[in-house]
């Protein structure tokens, strides 16, 4: 099989090469198993696609996140790849941008009778919220906890203030959000399978610190905040409390329309109640990131994952269908007089 490695190009010439090593990882899991590989780099000017286009790929494996570090030009890289009808891997470019503006999914989630803390977006111009402290403040759509940092709790009106006037500076919308107090969860979801949950232990984030995963904590390897966010998997849970958490990231992800793998990320608050943080569609998964951390928990090791991620994708592909078909399915449904079978409806499209 051919497959196709999607990743963000400038990333390549970054200094922080962790993308680069997880396509390496990736690549090398699927060539051991004699698949051709292609590394496909997304850059802004588009010549991306035709690499693509004549590279006539069997499948895509996505593992593009931006490009030039632009995380808003996610969705619109696997829309290119659903526009030319070549398999992918992870989820549609409509879950991939719900996800990522997390006030729309707030809604919907909360629309849905799903526990999410109280939140309002923020635009320039706009007043300032009122959803109770502590509180903490995030890009509306960004992701790799870029924006959060330990500034990003506050206490009282005027941190707020001050911290949502710096945000907008630099970003168009932020969300304001209660900050829930106890345990931070990961739920792992690969397929219809629910991985063992982990649990960011924050018991040597120094004193005084907030118990948050920051851009620090979550980059900048070695740092206070990284040893004091450190992921045990799996998380020592009631099994009361780990089943209702299962349910809440089950319902999460198909309210999304995920697909092939996610990760949904709560809290439990002091009387044990789940609060959904965020639902990632197309979490990282280098080898040594969470989600291969749980997966292997589950007896998955890494060249397993890889692969059935890429199964996941293409199975997908198989059940989609064709226009035509589509086309056909919706005539019937409007009640229109099918044409006699045989008939090519597009006969001619260029």
């Amino acid at each position: 099989m051919k497959v196709g490695i999607l990743f963000d190009g400038a990333s390549a010439s970054s200094p922080d090469q962790l993308i680069v090593e997880t396509v390496n990882a990736v690549a090398a899991e699927l060539a051991s198993e004699g698949n051709e590989i292609i590394r496909i780099p997304a850059s802004p000017d588009a010549r991306w696609i035709d690499k693509l286009r004549r590279a006539r790929v069997d499948l895509v494996f996505n593992l593009c996140e931006s490009i030039d570090g632009v995380a808003v030009l996610e969705p619109p890289v696997i829309s290119v790849l659903e526009l030319l009808k070549i398999p992918y891997s992870g989820s549609s470019s409509w879950t991939t941008s719900l996800c990522l503006r997390k006030h729309v999914a707030n809604a919907a989630l909360e629309r849905a009778g799903l526990p999410v803390p109280k939140f309002a977006l923020v635009r320039r111009g706009g007043a300032i919220p009122a959803v109770g402290f502590p509180a903490i403040c995030k890009p509306a759509a960004e992701d790799a906890s870029i924006g959060v940092e330990q500034r990003s709790v506050v206490r009282t009106t005027r941190q707020l203030t001050e911290r949502v006037g710096a945000m907008l500076e630099r970003w168009d919308e932020v969300l304001v959000q209660r900050y829930v107090e106890g345990r931070e969860v990961n739920v792992a979801i690969l397929g219809d399978a629910v991985l063992p949950i982990a649990e960011i232990d924050f018991g040597r984030m120094p004193k005084g610190m907030w118990r948050i995963v920051t851009y620090t904590s979550k980059w900048e390897t070695g740092s206070d905040e990284d040893l004091g966010a450190a992921p045990r998997c799996p998380a020592r849970l009631p099994a009361g409390v780990a089943a209702q958490l299962r349910r809440v990231a089950v319902a999460s992800w198909r309210l999304v329309g995920g697909s092939g793998y996610g990760r949904v990320d709560m809290r439990i608050d002091d009387r044990g109640r789940p609060w959904i943080l965020e639902v990632n569609a197309n979490p990282d998964i280098a080898p040594t990131a969470g989600f291969a951390r749980m997966a292997r928990i589950a007896g998955i090791e890494y060249g397993a994952l890889v692969r059935q991620i890429c199964e996941l994708g293409l199975e997908r592909s198989r059940h989609e269908g064709t226009t035509a078909e589509h086309w056909a399915m919706a005539q019937r449904l409007s009640g229109v007089t099918m044409a006699p079978v045989g008939l090519d409806l597009f006969a001619g499209e260029a």
